[in-house]
């Protein structure tokens, strides 16, 4: 009887979740909503009159009260983190800050098509990690994905260097922020299942506010903005609306249609390359950015 009661109330859960979740094309709209955001986000870089440093600065700068916001709406908590933990926060936030750092450079060097696929490398870099970690071979469409990732890299980049040196050194700093951004996530894998995705957010702008800032005095870079729009723009663009749609719909879809929707961003991204900057792509650097893409896609869904 204990057995049939139980089984009772999952059917009413399952039933009562059933009802709450949201229509299939709405959440389809916010995953490809939130991606198209995102993939705004570089022009946003490229329009600021401040340095591509202090641009990431203001991103997380403007945006810090609004995520500690969603973070109470959404009953994440922000206290009560171990100081194991937060040390392992802060160090997540100065790699993610390097991250950003590194792309919004390569963004003033490089293509965008190039810049947004080059800087979601993270998951093929993850996908290579797990292998190492688990002290096994790739089989199948893993063995598919690495080849295309290098090949597809290597024709993308081999095209940079045909425009100019500058455009290669682009394609390097935003292949260097994919990898920061792995090392990133699997530095917060533990704390993420404690707080919620808003809550460390907030954590994460607050530690890697100062290094962005700091990185860009350095540098020799204008802070504050001459216009107020591109900044602005990008930090509600991108950081609100971008990973606000992305952490709502990213539950409710498997990770193989994750990593198809991912491939919007450079579509998106290379789009208005042409058309706002004149970025021309050749067959060749369209082949190329297919099979990073397609790459993209499979360590997505092997995650």
């Amino acid at each position: 009887m204990e057995n049939e009661g139980g089984g009772q109330a999952n059917l009413v859960s399952t039933a009562a979740a059933a009802e709450a979740r949201p229509a299939a094309w709405l959440l389809l709209a916010a995953l490809l909503g939130g991606n198209i955001a995102l993939a705004l986000g570089p022009w946003f870089v490229r329009m600021a009159d401040t340095g591509p440093v202090a641009a990431g600065f203001w991103r997380l700068f403007l945006a810090l009260p609004f995520v500690i916001v969603l973070a109470r709406v959404n009953g994440q908590r922000l206290t009560g983190m171990g100081a194991k933990t937060l040390g392992l926060v802060a160090l997540g936030a100065i790699t993610f800050a390097l991250d950003l750092a590194s792309w919004h450079i390569g963004i003033g060097l490089t293509r965008l098509g190039n810049a947004t696929l080059f800087g979601n490398a993270g998951s093929i870099v993850l996908l290579f990690w797990g292998f190492i970690a688990a002290r096994m071979l790739p089989k199948g469409l893993e063995w598919l994905a690495i080849v295309f990732a290098l090949a597809g890299a290597a024709i993308l980049m081999g095209r940079s260097l045909e425009i100019s040196n500058a455009t290669l050194i682009g394609d390097l700093f935003c292949l260097a922020a994919g990898l920061l951004y792995a090392v990133y996530l699997l530095t917060l894998q533990g704390a993420r299942g404690a707080f919620g995705s808003w809550s460390l957010l907030a954590w994460v702008s607050l530690f890697g506010c100062p290094v962005l800032l700091a990185i860009a005095l350095l540098l020799g870079e204008p802070v504050w903005p001459g216009s107020w729009t591109p900044v602005i723009g990008l930090f509600i663009v991108s950081q609100l609306i971008g990973q606000g749609l992305m952490v709502y719909s990213l539950k409710y879809f498997p990770p193989l249609v994750v990593g198809l929707a991912l491939l919007t961003q450079p579509a998106v991204a290379s789009f208005y390359g042409w058309l706002a900057f004149g970025e021309v792509l050749s067959a060749m650097d369209i082949s190329g950015m297919v099979m990073v893409g397609a790459a993209l896609a499979v360590s997505r869904a092997r995650a």
